[in-house]
C-alpha cells in the first residue's frame, strides 16, 4: 500500500474543514425544492360565508384557523361575476378587457346525451399550470374545469394539466350526485341514478320520497378530495401544483344527510321545490350551511395530508371563491349576510358579486393571524407564482402579491386600477381606482348610459351615487376603457361599440 506524505497529509488536515463546509453546502442546495401550490376555489361563495369573514350561522373551522395561520385579504376581487370568465382569468392572469373567455358560453344542453361544455380555451394558450410546468412542477386539476371538452382544445391536459378529475361542462356540476366525471379525457361512470335536478316538484303533493329524488350514493366533491389526496401522496417527493376548484355550494342544494343534520332545527325554514330552478330539498338553509361546513370539512383534510406528509412548511396553500353568492335555487343571502351587506350578488360588478374571501397560508413564510387590505384580484394569481418560483410570465394583467405575502409590503406593486368587463346581464364595467369605484350597467341598451361612482372608503355598500360631483373621475374612467378594452373574438360579447349585437345579456348563471 502507498504511504501518503507528511505534507500531503497536512494539506489534507488544513482543507477538511472546507471540504466538510463545500459538502454540506452541496447537500443543502441538493435537498432545496420550490414550495408545492395549492389553490382551493369555491363556487358561488359570497364575501362572508365563512367566519373568518363574519358568518354566525355556519360553521368553518378550518378555513376560520387557516385564517388564524396565515393572510387574510379584505379587498380581493374575482376577475368577473360568473363562473366561466372567472375560471379563464385566475388562469391566464387577464381581466374582463383582454381575457379570452368572458362569459359563460354554453354549449350542447342539460342531459348527459347533449353535454358539450362551454367556449374551449384555444390551443397555445398560455396558463399557470404551463408555466409551473416550465419550473419542474408536476400539475393536477381536481373538480370543476368549464373551459372546454375532452374532445376540444380546451381540454385540462392541453392546458396545461398533467392530471385532472371532475366536472368538464358547468351544467352537469348542477347536480352533485352525476352519472359521470371525467379522468383524464375518459367518461368515469358512477354509482348514482341519473337525476334531472331541474325538475319541480309540486308543493301541494311533495313528499318525502319526492325530495329524495335528488340524493344520490356518490358525492362529487368527495371524490374529488379522495383524488387529490392520491396526487398529493404520489408526488410528495417533487414540487406540485395542485388547483381543487370545488363546485361547492353552488346550487343545486345537496349535500350528504349528516351534514343537514348538523343544522336542522336551527332555523326557521320551509322546503324549497324548485320554483328558482335547480334541485328541490326540504331544508334548504340547512343544506346550503352543511355544503359549506362540507367545504371547509375538505380543506381542513388537505391541510392534514400536507402536515402527515411533512410537507408543511413547503406548501402554499391559497383559498378564494369564483364570483359572490348566487340568487336563486333556494339560496337566501339575506337570512345568512353573506355578502355582509355588500350590494349586488353574481351576475353583478358591484362589490357583493366580485369581492371575495383570499386566504394564503404558508408556515414560516407567511406571518400568522395577519390581514392585509391591499386591492388585488385574482388575476394576480399568475406574476404572484411566477415570481415565487423564478418563472417567467407572459403579458399579464396581474401584479405580484408575493411582497405583501412575505411581509414585504414596501416593495409591494402599487397599482393605479383594477378592471371589469363583464358583456352579459345587459353588459356591465367596473374600475376600482384607489378608494374611488366606478360602475356602469345595461350598455347593450344605451352605450351612452352614465357612470355610477362610489366613495368605497365611506360607502363600501355603494349606496350613494356621487357622479355629479366627480366629472374628473368620468373622464378618468373613460380612458382607462378606451385603453383596457380589447375587441372580443365572439360579437355576442363585444358590446362596447354601436354596432355589437343587442340581443343576448347572460341568462344562464352557471
Amino acid at each position: 500500500m502507498r504511504s501518503i506524505s507528511p505534507k500531503t497529509l497536512f494539506l489534507a488536515i488544513l482543507l477538511m474543514p472546507a471540504l466538510t463546509l463545500f459538502a454540506q453546502q452541496g447537500k443543502k442546495v441538493k435537498l432545496k425544492r420550490l414550495p408545492n401550490i395549492i389553490y382551493i376555489y369555491a363556487d358561488d361563495l359570497g364575501y362572508a360565508e365563512i367566519g373568518a369573514y363574519g358568518q354566525q350561522k355556519i360553521k368553518t373551522p378550518h378555513l376560520d384557523q387557516m385564517a388564524k395561520e396565515g393572510m387574510r385579504f379584505t379587498q380581493h376581487y374575482a376577475g368577473t361575476p360568473v363562473c366561466a370568465p372567472a375560471r379563464c382569468m385566475l388562469l391566464t392572469g387577464k381581466h374582463g378587457g383582454h381575457s379570452y373567455i368572458r362569459g359563460n358560453y354554453e354549449m350542447g344542453g342539460f342531459p348527459d346525451s347533449l353535454e358539450g361544455g362551454q367556449m374551449p380555451l384555444p390551443e397555445g394558450t398560455f396558463t399557470i399550470p404551463k408555466m409551473l410546468q416550465q419550473a419542474g412542477y408536476t400539475t393536477a386539476l381536481t373538480g370543476k374545469w368549464g373551459l372546454g371538452m375532452d374532445n376540444t382544445t380546451g381540454s385540462p391536459l392541453k392546458q396545461g394539466f398533467d392530471y385532472y378529475y371532475g366536472y368538464l361542462d358547468q351544467k352537469q356540476a348542477h347536480n352533485f350526485y352525476p352519472s359521470h366525471l371525467w379522468e383524464n379525457d375518459q367518461k368515469v361512470p358512477l354509482n348514482n341514478p341519473y337525476i334531472n335536478v331541474h325538475q319541480r316538484l309540486d308543493s301541494t303533493k311533495a313528499t318525502d320520497k319526492d325530495f329524495d329524488y335528488f340524493k344520490g350514493k356518490e358525492y362529487a366533491p368527495a371524490l374529488m378530495t379522495q383524488k387529490a389526496l392520491t396526487f398529493i401522496k404520489k408526488h410528495q417527493n417533487q414540487p406540485f401544483f395542485l388547483y381543487m376548484p370545488y363546485t361547492l355550494p353552488h346550487v343545486s342544494l345537496q349535500a350528504p344527510d349528516e351534514y343537514v343534520k348538523q343544522y336542522i332545527g336551527q332555523f326557521k325554514e320551509k322546503p324549497y321545490y324548485g320554483q328558482q330552478g335547480y334541485a328541490s330539498t326540504k331544508y334548504p338553509y340547512s343544506t346550503y350551511a352543511a355544503m359549506i361546513t362540507y367545504l371547509d370539512d375538505q380543506v381542513g383534510i388537505i391541510m392534514d395530508q400536507i402536515k402527515k406528509l411533512g410537507l408543511d412548511e413547503n406548501t402554499i396553500i391559497m383559498f378564494s371563491s369564483d364570483n359572490g353568492t348566487t340568487f336563486n335555487g333556494g339560496v337566501n343571502k339575506d337570512f345568512f349576510n353573506s355578502v355582509d351587506g355588500l350590494r349586488g350578488t353574481k351576475m353583478f360588478v358591484f362589490e357583493g358579486g366580485i369581492r371575495e374571501p383570499f386566504i394564503a397560508r404558508w408556515p414560516g413564510k407567511i406571518q400568522a393571524n395577519t390581514t392585509s387590505d391591499y386591492i388585488s384580484a385574482q388575476f394576480d394569481l399568475m406574476a404572484t407564482l411566477a415570481e415565487l418560483t423564478g418563472t417567467k410570465t407572459n403579458a399579464t394583467d396581474g401584479v405580484s402579491l408575493l411582497p405583501t405575502l412575505l411581509g414585504k409590503n414596501k416593495e409591494q406593486v402599487k397599482r393605479d386600477y383594477l378592471y371589469w368587463e363583464y358583456p352579459e346581464n345587459g353588459g356591465q364595467l367596473a374600475i376600482r381606482m384607489g378608494n374611488w369605484k366606478g360602475v356602469k350597467l345595461n350598455l347593450r341598451k344605451n352605450l351612452n348610459n352614465p357612470w355610477m361612482i362610489f366613495d368605497l372608503k365611506n360607502d363600501r355598500n355603494e349606496t350613494t351615487d356621487l357622479v355629479a360631483q366627480h366629472p374628473e373621475l368620468v373622464k378618468r374612467f373613460d380612458e382607462v376603457v378606451k385603453k383596457e378594452h380589447q375587441v372580443s373574438h365572439l360579437v355576442e360579447w363585444e358590446f362596447l361599440n354601436s354596432k355589437a349585437p343587442k340581443k343576448g345579456g347572460g341568462a344562464d348563471t352557471n
